[in-house]
């Protein structure tokens, strides 16, 4: 009986050493779960203060450039010029794009731009080589 009673003491020992193994990796995958959490809480926040950052020093270059855009500080001259030119290539493209507009056709103009796609943008647009089959319509007869 003896050797039954040490099987029975040895795995009773093994067992009772398997479940503390077990319970260790269940608590030490649970610190960790944990610890990923709040890595992930923090990078989170740290994200958001950085967004926070990008956002206000945009806004503070903006209102810099809008301040002094005329006499900048000499360490900012060749921003302010590059934003200034900028907005002159931004002013002449704009330009381009009234000329290309068309203006529209009818016997008194409405200022509205016609359309040259397939679909008008101009409820009254009387354009006979307007593609839009709802165009070709006289001012003022749109809800006939």
């Amino acid at each position: 009986m003896s050797n039954y009673d040490d099987l029975k003491a040895k795995a009773k020992s093994a067992f009772a050493t398997l479940a503390d193994v077990s319970i260790e990796a269940k608590n030490r995958a649970k610190d960790k779960s944990r610890i990923l959490a709040k890595k992930a809480k923090l990078n989170a926040g740290i994200a958001n203060e950085r967004a926070t950052i990008r956002r206000l020093n945009v806004e503070i270059g903006a209102k810099y450039y809008n301040l002094h855009k005329d006499n900048p500080d000499e360490a900012l001259r060749t921003q302010c010029e590059e934003i200034t030119e900028a907005y002159e290539r931004i002013a002449a493209k704009q330009a381009e794009l009234e000329e290309l507009k068309t203006p529209c056709p009818t016997e008194e103009p409405c200022g509205a731009e016609c359309c040259d796609d397939t679909v008008c943008t101009d409820p009254g647009c009387t354009d006979p080589e307007c593609a839009d089959p709802a165009c070709n319509t006289p001012h003022g007869e749109e809800d006939k």
